[in-house]
């Protein structure tokens, strides 16, 4: 996420590093480089103009020319009006106090709406909602099956009449729908086109005119760039939009919709697309958006992750094995689906600081490993499970066949999990902590 932004703005903090103490020549310098950084990841121009005006202006008083380390308090206000940029605070959608919360999706064809539609549902579902979907794109080829498919996958009832129904005709009735059966969220996926037109407006105009929705959220694919802002700004003209989703902010994204949309339109992003599985949705937090886009991380979206994959009690569980040296495969297998549950491996790592952008642009992490991992592990029976030293040279060639795996994919596992069971037994013992992190030979 916003890889190369992130590496020119830390080349251009370079330029202020390097200095003892800084003059206004200096910080005009170095904000030229950060200019220039802002363009090239396609943010827009007025919003390049005015957000270089607040750090020069802040950069060239005394809480930076006074500063003992005057390349930390630049890289502090570039953050802090990075927040300031993208919104200062989280937007949370808005809950009707009296159900249902309508939710209308807007925008153009391609930008993700059926599927953020039904990955907001899936979202709110988990958080006690009873949501139904609603099929009003009845010119898109299969969006009707599109969304129907989504709902089977999630678990969730989708309001379809067909494709000669009229799409105004098919809110209303399904607003009806659900106040009778009682689903508090309905979430309205509407019609798109390959651009803005009028016939386009006026239907979605009639639509919300017919249902007063509480929200209606404008879908922008994030590799769209500066686009992004002309996007924005029909749609809110013409609907007067109450926030934005941004999607596929997990592919080679630029940054120019992020740090632009809000500032053009005033409307705030209120949720991120990070990646094609239905619960690849987050809230969008400027901070922490800020602090990725830096290279600092985002932890505190990290232990969220985190806190939703791992159970409790399966974590209070193992912590005993670990303590009583129980730990066996099915336990490594258990730890294996917990850390599948937060989603993509470099995704992660991307929200840990000090992990530069670029550092596993070459080091691949292949994710199929862990179903040769799971499949290796289930093909061993309950007892090699529990007692892996029993594994001899047979056993392994059956269970490399049984695995579609080979004998030395198996020595690869059993080594692994060795390692690991060593690693806990330190931890578990007396100093084990400072013995265990002098031998990995970490910075502190």
């Amino acid at each position: 996420m916003f890889q190369s932004l992130t590496e020119k703005l830390n080349n251009a903090f370079k330029f202020f590093r390097n200095k003892g103490k800084l003059t206004e020549a200096d910080v005009k310098a170095g904000m030229r480089e950060i200019k220039l950084a802002l363009l090239e990841a396609d943010v827009n121009f007025k919003v390049v103009k005015d957000f270089i005006k607040m750090v020069s202006e802040r950069a060239v008083g005394a809480e930076v020319m006074e500063s003992l380390l005057p390349a930390q308090q630049i890289v502090k206000i570039v953050n802090e009006e990075l927040v300031k940029l993208m919104g200062t605070s989280q937007a949370k959608l808005t809950i009707a106090p009296k159900p249902p919360t309508v939710v209308m999706m807007v925008g153009l064809q391609g930008a993700g709406k059926t599927t953020h539609a039904g990955k907001l549902a899936g979202m709110y579902k988990k958080q006690g909602k009873k949501p139904l979907l609603v099929a009003c794109d009845v010119y898109r080829p299969a969006a009707i099956k599109q969304l129907q498919i989504l709902g089977e996958k999630l678990d969730i009832p989708v309001y379809a009449p067909g494709e000669k129904e009229k799409p105004v005709k098919i809110a209303k009735e399904a607003l009806k729908l659900a106040a009778k059966n009682g689903y508090d969220m309905v979430f309205i996926d509407t019609a798109g086109r390959l651009h803005i037109d009028e016939t386009l407006m006026g239907e979605l105009q009639d639509i919300r005119r017919a249902v007063d929705p509480t929200e209606i959220l404008l879908t922008i694919d994030a590799m769209i760039g500066q686009d992004a802002v002309t996007v924005a700004e029909h749609f809110n003209e013409q609907l007067d939009v109450t926030g934005v989703i941004l999607t596929k902010l997990d592919g080679d994204t630029r940054g120019g919709a992020a740090l632009s949309v809000r500032h053009v339109t005033g409307k705030p992003i209120k949720f991120i697309g990070v990646g094609e599985k239905l619960d690849a949705i987050e809230p969008f937090y400027p901070d922490r958006m800020a602090s990725r886009i830096l290279g600092m991380g985002d932890v505190l979206s990290l232990i969220e992750k985190a806190e939703q994959a791992f159970d409790q009690k399966q974590a209070a569980e193992l912590e005993k094995k670990i303590r009583a040296a129980t730990f066996t495969l099915d336990d490594y297998l258990d730890q294996f689906a917990q850390i599948k549950k937060m989603g993509n491996i470099e995704s992660l790592m991307g929200m840990m600081p000090g992990v530069k952008p670029g550092a596993l642009k070459d080091a691949k992490i292949d994710e199929r490993q862990m179903a040769r991992t799971e499949a290796i592990i289930k093909s061993m029976t309950k007892r090699e499970r529990e007692r892996p030293e029993i594994i001899n040279a047979s056993r392994k060639m059956r269970i490399a066949k049984g695995s579609g795996t080979t004998v030395e994919d198996v020595n690869k596992l059993l080594k692994q999990f060795d390692s690991v069971r060593k690693m806990m037994k330190q931890l578990t013992s007396p100093g084990g902590k400072r013995s265990l992190f002098g031998k990995m030979k970490l910075p502190f």
